[in-house]
């Protein structure tokens, strides 16, 4: 069962902005997981295969950004430092049950007044949050069944947003494009390997882009650079298609707000979620 679960923070004094890469957020969540569990933080720390769980960078605005059509582009690097008493936000995304339930404890016995570290940084974690909010696009929470029971078999249009920099890996290096089988293969290899309702004969060849509205952005540190887009694709299913085919590309789509796409989701990159029309 996917959860992505919004956490609300309170620094007590600045963070700098050098500790607000993916790398420190990915450190402060194995914190959190070591702090009920060790052995599966130490896990974790040491696996190098795809991880059940995606990380957003930290968030001091509202829950969206306005920036390009939809305004759902995230903040993703800090040239300054976060002051205290800054609320901020940051998403945990759990992709499979065990994970979900070792950290159960973690959010059931929530001390506000326990700081966790960022850097020099205390933070307090005011409020945790798991269901849909009108302002908070980025918690949910629904079972893989739920998902395919819920995914259209009639729908053929899908407007994914990017909402930080998304990139693919492509034999030895990475691509920034977009294209279907770099976003769908990615959703696949996901879905199939937490959701229990593998998916063996994806119509992705039925899958087309019809508006393309991305940009590249590249985000640099003092050991690497990774660059890729950001902004919106709408795919549409063309031909005939299987109403069950049409129905696992949309429940795909749906499972991108929980899994990301592409490389770094452990690291803040690769958010990706499914706008609809109103």
């Amino acid at each position: 069962m996917p959860h992505s679960l919004v956490l609300n923070l309170l620094p007590q004094s600045p963070i700098p902005p050098q500790y607000l890469t993916g790398r420190h957020l990915h450190a402060l969540f194995l914190t959190l997981v070591s702090s009920v569990d060790s052995t599966l933080g130490d896990r974790l720390h040491n696996s190098s295969a795809d991880k059940a769980f995606t990380l957003s960078p930290l968030q001091i605005n509202s829950p969206l950004l306005k920036g390009g059509k939809g305004g759902s582009k995230l903040q993703y690097s800090h040239q300054q430092p976060i002051p205290a008493g800054t609320p901020c936000w940051w998403r945990i995304s759990l992709l499979d049950d065990t994970l979900f339930g070792k950290l159960t404890q973690l959010w059931l016995n929530l001390n506000p007044n326990r700081p966790w570290h960022l850097g020099p940084a205390d933070l307090y974690i005011t409020s945790i949050q798991g269901t849909p909010q009108s302002i908070q696009p980025w918690a949910n929470a629904s079972t893989y069944a739920q998902l395919y029971e819920e995914a259209s078999d009639r729908n053929s249009s899908i407007n994914l947003s990017f909402s930080t920099p998304t990139a693919f890996r492509q034999g030895q290096y990475d691509t920034t494009l977009p294209t279907r089988e770099s976003v769908f293969n990615s959703l696949l290899s996901r879905w199939n390997k937490y959701s229990g309702i593998e998916f063996y004969q994806l119509a992705i060849e039925s899958i087309f882009p019809s508006f393309v509205n991305i940009h590249t952005e590249i985000l640099a540190d003092s050991r690497s650079k990774f660059i890729g887009i950001i902004g919106e694709v709408t795919y549409k299913i063309l031909g005939t298609v299987e109403p069950i085919q049409i129905k696992q590309i949309n429940a795909l789509a749906d499972f991108a707000l929980y899994c990301g796409v592409g490389r770094k989701t452990t690291m803040g990159m690769g958010m990706a979620r499914r706008l609809y029309s109103p």
